[in-house]
């Protein structure tokens, strides 16, 4: 049986106006791109990934997460309003003259839906390999809205209904159960035969298969607000989603400890130095409230830091918890507290913000950073917290744990 050759072409240009540098901001720990190739790379079906990008930053990215990318597309071609075909065509082109590289079918995967379910593209080539009569597969979910309900406005400013249905004379009037079910397409996926696009001169052709998607996977990244609720779907939306790198873990039912670093955590990694060398640095006051309403709830909790200045000291009796400080072997320091005093690692979850505290993530069941940590921790940690260190972490993981009652049963 002849091999069949898949590529999987992820278009990523560098211009960007709603989100700036959308393609590789990060995104709950890895840069958004690393997640279609991700998906890519994890698929039994596709056999090469390549990244079609005008950006040699973003064409950097790319390469550390796996990908390849043969040629920088050219800056006509990664307008506001280029399409996708031409794009597509440039890229097939460029392979066959410049490799002799023909694949057999080509995987589309957007950038911008990064939450994807793991067996989707196998799904979707196999169909697409099963149908040779078809142009192309492309993803869908189930329409929030129906279209047989919707209206345009007239010229002389009356509703027309804008779908009919035979049989029924007012759709619009009519239950949604009793109407044709619609789909949504999303930009998940889409495989396509390479003659579709360079003898048909479409992304699609006329005869489209529908690969159907889970609509829990959808999310539509067009503005801040969009991207931090998505960040928070992908990390605590108990999806079997593509992740780049290790699966996150997921946060235990019940937390027995919780365990600080300082720096960075409960401060924004600042210091202030007097003519002196007395040092001082600014704390939250919602992340004390924070620490207040865990402990209220009977939460143990720890401070671990490798600083040795006496404000840490006095910033834990302050907010009431013990501490460990001067500390170099962070791992080996957190072991032994867990062992000396009976906590479970199984039930200990860790807050970080850099790579010293990267050890302390395997010794624990859960391990978060704050959302400005350093991108090596960000993506070791199995979530990222919504704020900034100093600026209201702890306090919202503290109404999060509060929220969900994972914490508070007696030990």
């Amino acid at each position: 049986m002849t091999a069949v050759e898949v590529l999987a072409i992820i278009p990523a240009r560098g211009g960007s106006k709603s989100i700036p540098r959308k393609n590789i901001k990060p995104f709950a720990g890895h840069p958004l791109l690393a997640y279609s190739i991700a998906a890519g790379l994890q698929a039994r079906t596709v056999t090469r990934v390549i990244v079609s990008t005008d950006d040699p930053a973003i064409a950097a990215v790319a390469r550390e997460y796996g990908a390849e990318v043969p040629f920088l597309r050219p800056a006509h071609l990664a307008q506001d309003h280029t399409p996708d075909l031409p794009v597509f065509v440039h890229a097939l082109t460029w392979l066959a003259e410049h490799e002799g590289y023909r694949p057999d079918l080509v995987v589309q995967l957007r950038p911008t839906s990064p939450i994807r379910p793991r067996d989707l593209v196998d799904r979707a080539v196999e169909l697409l390999q099963a149908h040779p009569e078809a142009d192309s597969v492309r993803g869908v979910v189930p329409a929030g809205q129906n279209p047989h309900k919707m209206w345009r406005v007239g010229p002389d400013g009356r509703l027309i209904p804008l779908l009919t249905v035979p049989g029924i004379p007012e759709p619009y009037n009519a239950p949604r159960q009793q109407l044709p079910p619609v789909y949504w397409q999303t930009g998940h996926i889409d495989v396509i035969y390479p003659r579709t696009m360079l003898e048909k001169h479409s992304m699609t052709g006329e005869v489209i298969l529908p690969v159907f998607i889970d609509p829990r996977y959808t999310v539509d990244l067009d503005t801040p607000r969009d991207w931090e609720r998505a960040e928070y779907l992908a990390v605590y939306g108990d999806l079997d989603m593509v992740w780049p790198g290790r699966q996150p873990r997921p946060l235990p039912e019940r937390v027995g400890l919780i365990v600080f670093d300082f720096d960075g955590v409960f401060t924004d990694n600042r210091v202030w130095v007097d003519q002196t060398g007395r040092e001082a640095v600014a704390a939250h006051r919602g992340d004390g409230m924070g620490v207040a309403l865990l402990r209220r709830a009977g939460v143990p909790m720890l401070i671990l830091s490798t600083e040795t200045n006496p404000v840490v000291a006095a910033r834990a009796r302050k907010l009431g918890l013990p501490v460990l400080h001067g500390v170099d072997d962070k791992a080996a320091a957190l072991r032994a507290y867990l062992a000396e005093h009976g906590f479970r690692p199984e039930e200990t979850i860790y807050i970080g913000n850099d790579i010293n505290d990267i050890p302390c993530f395997e010794v624990v069941a859960w391990a978060a950073v704050v959302a400005d940590a350093h991108p090596e921790a960000r993506r070791a940690a199995d979530a990222v917290l919504p704020q900034p260190g100093g600026f209201g972490a702890v306090r919202a993981l503290a109404d999060r744990l509060l929220r969900e009652g994972r914490v508070g049963q007696p030990r």
